[in-house]
């Protein structure tokens, strides 16, 4: 009963729900985040060999020792960032797990924890399941950070906030000064900072920035990244977890009791390929993806919806008003029916659904050909 009563207020995955729309109408799924283009050759090839070699059996818990390497190494190289693999580094059952096995090792029950909205739809739930009180802070989609706001929501039950850049739906990748103040909220309340960069390497008209590097946040940082994205594999599973190493020890021991470990021959193979990789991979993901946004993005702007091209990830989030006075749902639901393309309503990003009615996602991580098929099927009045 306790269990259910936590779970109250939780709304079914809107987006899985439109995937299976789209199914149903064999419609092009612009909803869920996933790829339909191969991962790389040289992440295949390596996987491929490390089940050849019957690496079968558990990992270390935390994560593979090579796989922890490569990630200390690349956080060096990239970010400046000096990561202990043996003590900093966890690696997790997708990012999904890093963020729900982070919150339920540094959260208590009456916390609070402050979620920007529009959000990715997990992070609220989250801190439901550790009797945790979510408060939402909103800003205006493709717009900065109102700092005086946020300060606002800060309190002494405050424990973390949940940094997403570059965030989800809105694109948006946040600026240092933005970094910065939120920086100096959590240093003033003693609060983390719990980011999720899981799309840190698909970036368009602004660098990065990890929320660790900020002066003063590297010990009350906890950076989540992952594979899925950056190597367009989604399905499997891996996440990983850099945080101080008091934390990272507790974050160990929710982790073991949550999944034990991510897939071996899949750590071993991902271990390779950040090894071997040259920065000319990332340059051309960024690249490509900065095509596909380009060409949906231009045709969404023809249909006549309301939208910011994303400085980063791969949703574009439309305001759709003046189209239409349907619902967010209904207008989704009427686009997989009467145009074979499912994007995702945008209430589900918000904690009061009334604030997204008037919005909806469009996710291009999709290879061009498919694409060009969904702006054939956009084009034209769409209401």
């Amino acid at each position: 009963m306790h269990i259910a009563r936590r779970t109250v207020g939780f709304r079914e995955s809107v987006i899985r729900g439109m995937t299976r729309l789209a199914n149903q109408h064999d419609a092009i799924n612009l909803a869920q985040g996933f790829p339909n283009f191969p991962a790389p050759d040289l992440l295949k090839e390596a996987a491929a060999r490390a089940i050849r070699d019957n690496l079968n059996q558990y990992a270390i818990t935390w994560g593979a020792r090579p796989l922890r390497e490569a990630l200390a190494r690349k956080y060096a190289e990239w970010y400046g960032m000096a990561v202990d693999p043996e003590t900093d580094v966890t690696i997790t059952c997708g990012a999904t797990e890093a963020m729900a096995a982070t919150l339920m090792a540094i959260v208590d029950p009456g916390d609070e924890v402050i979620v920007f909205e529009p959000f990715y739809e997990n992070y609220g739930p989250d801190a439901i399941l550790c009797d945790a009180r979510p408060v939402f802070v909103s800003q205006a989609p493709g717009q900065p950070i109102d700092l005086d706001r946020l300060s606002a929501a800060f309190g002494p039950r405050t424990r973390a906030i949940v940094v997403n850049t570059p965030a989800n739906p809105t694109g948006r990748v946040l600026r240092r000064d933005e970094l910065e103040g939120i920086a100096t909220l959590c240093q003033r309340h003693d609060a983390w900072a719990v980011t999720d960069e899981i799309y840190e390497h698909i970036c368009y008209d602004r660098e990065h920035i990890p929320m660790a590097t900020i002066p003063g946040m590297r010990e009350r940082t906890v950076t989540i990244s992952g594979a899925s994205k950056t190597f367009s594999i989604t399905g499997w599973r891996i996440g990983s977890v850099v945080a101080p190493a008091g934390v990272t020890d507790a974050i160990r021991k929710v982790h073991d009791f949550l999944t034990v470990g991510a897939p071996a021959p899949l750590q071993e193979a991902l271990a390779v390929t950040i090894g071997q990789l040259g920065r000319d991979y990332y340059r051309d993901l960024a690249a490509d993806y900065r095509r596909r946004r380009d060409l949906l993005g231009a045709a969404l702007i023809a249909a006549g919806f309301g939208c910011t091209l994303p400085e980063g990830a791969y949703y574009i989030l439309c305001d759709f008003s003046k189209l239409t006075d349907l619902s967010d749902s209904d207008f989704a639901r009427q686009l997989v029916v009467d145009r074979g393309v499912a994007a995702v309503p945008g209430s589900s990003f918000f904690s009061r659904p009334e604030l997204g009615r008037h919005l909806i996602r469009f996710a291009f991580c999709k290879t061009e050909s498919v694409l060009e098929e969904a702006v054939r099927r956009l084009s034209g009045p769409v209401a």
